[in-house]
């Protein structure tokens, strides 16, 4: 799919309109309850072995009763505005969470300039372009035409991106619960952009020195 003829029928103003300004805004770890941040090896890619740790608030995002199969569920984590979007997919999904493996949840800043990109179900298309058919869940940004496959670890399927959305690491407890307690790599768009550093998910763009 050409990403340059969605691209032109995108107004720009929407698509500064979209763009999240990470850098000029001002903003604060979710510490939610008086619960404390929970401890996340860093393990480098080149030897294999954790080099430092970073703590993440633990935020309660919902409970399974909640969730209902293809409703995406947004919520703001680790910093009060950072937009996630955790859903249940009805299949097996990398890293998934819960009794069928299928509640995932991803930061919803696209890797490519910052929009922020929209949930699409199997068979569905979204408003910016009617050609298009989602073949399986997937984030699709509408500024630029990036899409990533919810499925498998919001890995890139098509459009400009040059990365994968980080994952929100995700735990449920005996009361159904379910809690964000740490990001993956990479680093949130805006902050170290593109970097493996997942401190600076915490810092607004300054990494743990």
């Amino acid at each position: 799919m050409s990403s340059e003829s969605k691209e032109q029928g995108t107004p720009p103003n929407q698509s500064r309109r979209n763009l999240l300004k990470v850098a000029a805004t001002a903003s604060a770890l979710l510490i939610i309850g008086g619960v404390g941040a929970t401890v996340q090896s860093i393990i480098s890619p080149e030897t294999g072995l954790a080099t430092k740790t970073v703590g993440f608030p633990r935020v309660k995002v919902a409970n399974f009763a909640d969730l209902k199969t293809n409703e995406p569920l947004t919520f703001n984590y680790p910093l009060d505005n950072e937009p996630n979007l955790l859903v249940k997919l009805g299949q097996p999904a990398e890293d998934g969470i819960g009794p069928n493996r299928d509640i995932v949840a991803f930061s919803q800043v696209c890797q490519h300039l910052g929009c922020i990109y929209s949930f699409q179900a199997t068979g569905t298309s979204p408003s910016c372009n009617s050609s298009y058919k989602a073949d399986r869940p997937v984030g699709y940004c509408c500024c630029h035409g990036s899409i990533f496959d919810l499925l498998n670890g919001a890995r890139v399927i098509s459009g400009p991106s040059p990365r994968p959305e980080p994952r929100v690491i995700l735990e449920i407890d005996e009361s159904n619960d379910i809690y964000a307690v740490g990001m993956t790599r990479p680093s949130v768009f805006g902050h170290c952009t593109g970097s493996d550093d997942v401190s600076c998910d915490l810092q607004g763009g300054t990494p743990v020195g």
